[in-house]
């Protein structure tokens, strides 16, 4: 690694690192290019400093010093970005300072008649539910990420978690934020809901560390589950699959999980080998049973010719939620293979082969024309860029008007090649995504990686809105140079 371009003031030393473990662990995120590059050891722009600040005010002093030193400030969570949202390499300024807010990690106040705490944004997922659990409380937000990420990352990029239908994004969720500026603290009040005026906490959320770095936050709490019941459906067509997910979605159930898998997916990650696309069905409650609407939901999949073949599975509130839940069948294996994917992905990277995801959202109308619009896009990309490959799809969240597709790309690859061969088909898919009236992003938030198709989505008026947003919050434009707008002129 080259060595650090500038050193923290001594008032800031005893909250900040230059050891090169710590620069090197804070130079990438989790996307397959960060994998690629840390597999052949290649950390050529690591940050100079990792700041990890203990308190607010800790926070305020980081962003103080990068203001005046010129360095740009990258905050970070747990790292966990697949679209280069914690990566820079410096250019134009003096230097690139790591935030690590993993020292913020406390549940700070839990009201438990209004069903909600006050908790930093620093916590990890784990610790989150474990600090939550004594109380009955959940936060009942699991992205796949869940074990390495942070509160302030979900936050930060609007993160998809567990919930399939109804509350989607960790927006659902907040009733304030606070957050740190360059031009100092914002903190929305706390509120069940309010019509005054724009929200001060939507222009944060998703603001992808480029606006103030989020320190804590109040957030919306759940009883925990103590009923639950799911279901595998199966269908001879992923068309019946895609009508019967949509009749569950318009239909008001509002299942915790809604999950449709491709045959493809459906075979290599819930071992379905019989051509069927299947239908990850549950439901769940801290109050009542919920064999009804589990029944109801069927029926609208029976309607489309869905089979239940292993039956529905069901925990008791007498029993402990995990020992409540049956093992084996389709269900079980998708859950499993669910959790382990990353690691697989990992496995494939060093075997120099493709392995890539991406995801959209689109109408139920639309969603026709832009799958097979992908598919056939990214099929050829694959074939051209790879001499072959596969392109499997499931949804990940569903609502009364349209689906979250998420595709999966693997391939060979050509060892040295990877990453060129990546940005072919990035470039293939995310162009075919727009082209067929997508959004760039679903839930993977934008980085530095879909900044030009976010531009070509993002409204004109809006773009200018947010660069005056910055230059108000961020008049040094320290912030995240680069992430949903260009960095701001600089002396």
């Amino acid at each position: 690694m080259p060595p650090p371009r500038l050193d923290p003031p001594p008032s800031l030393a005893p909250i900040c690192s230059q050891r090169p473990y710590d620069r090197a662990s804070h130079t990438y995120g989790k996307g397959y290019r960060d994998v690629v590059r840390g597999f052949r050891g290649e950390f050529g722009h690591p940050p100079d400093v990792v700041a990890f600040p203990a308190a607010e005010a800790d926070v305020a002093a980081v962003l103080d010093w990068c203001s005046s030193a010129g360095a740009a400030a990258v905050p970070y969570g747990g790292g966990s970005s697949v679209v280069g949202g914690v990566e820079f390499t410096g250019d134009g300024y003096a230097g690139v300072v790591s935030v690590d807010t993993s020292r913020l990690a406390t549940v700070l106040e839990i009201d438990r008649t209004s069903r909600a705490a006050r908790i930093q944004a620093g916590i990890y997922g784990p610790a989150l539910e474990d600090d939550l659990r004594p109380h009955g409380l959940t936060l009942r937000h699991f992205p796949q990420s869940f074990e390495f990420s942070t509160l302030g990352g979900w936050l930060a990029t609007r993160s998809g978690g567990h919930y399939a239908t109804n509350t989607t994004h960790i927006d659902d969720f907040v009733e304030s934020l606070k957050v740190v500026t360059p031009s100092g603290v914002c903190e929305s009040r706390r509120l069940p809901g309010s019509g005054a005026g724009p929200s001060p906490d939507r222009m944060f959320l998703g603001s992808e560390g480029t606006l103030g770095i989020i320190t804590e936050a109040w957030l919306r709490l759940q009883d925990r589950p103590r009923w639950r019941a799911s279901a595998g459906v199966r269908f001879q067509s992923f068309e019946s699959g895609v009508e019967a997910a949509r009749a569950v979605a318009q239909a008001g159930l509002y299942p915790a999980n809604c999950r449709l898998l491709d045959a493809g997916e459906a075979a290599t990650s819930a071992g379905v080998g019989d051509g069927s696309a299947l239908l990850v069905l549950g439901f769940e409650s801290a109050d009542h049973a919920v064999e009804a609407w589990m029944a109801r939901g069927l029926e609208c999949c029976a309607d489309h010719g869905g089979a239940v073949p292993e039956g529905v599975r069901s925990t008791v509130p007498a029993r402990d939620e995990d020992k409540g839940r049956q093992g084996g069948g389709a269900v079980d294996t998708w859950r499993s293979a669910f959790l382990r994917a990353p690691y697989g992905r990992d496995a494939l990277v060093s075997m120099a082969m493709m392995a890539e995801t991406f995801e959209t959202a689109t109408t139920w109308s639309g969603f026709p024309t832009l799958h097979a619009g992908v598919r056939d896009t990214v099929e050829k990309a694959l074939v051209e860029v790879c001499g072959g490959g596969t392109v499997t799809c499931r949804f990940t969240h569903l609502y009364p008007d349209g689906p979250a597709p998420y595709f999966t790309i693997v391939a060979p690859g050509r060892r040295g090649s990877e990453l060129a061969q990546w940005d072919e088909i990035k470039a293939a898919a995310s162009d075919a995504v727009i082209a067929n009236g997508g959004t760039i992003t679903h839930h993977h938030a934008v980085g530095r990686d879909h900044r030009p198709w976010y531009d070509r989505q993002r409204p004109a008026p809006f773009a200018e809105a947010l660069r005056a947003a910055k230059r108000a919050l961020d008049p040094a434009g320290v912030l995240n140079p680069g992430v949903l707008v260009d960095p701001l002129p600089r002396a």
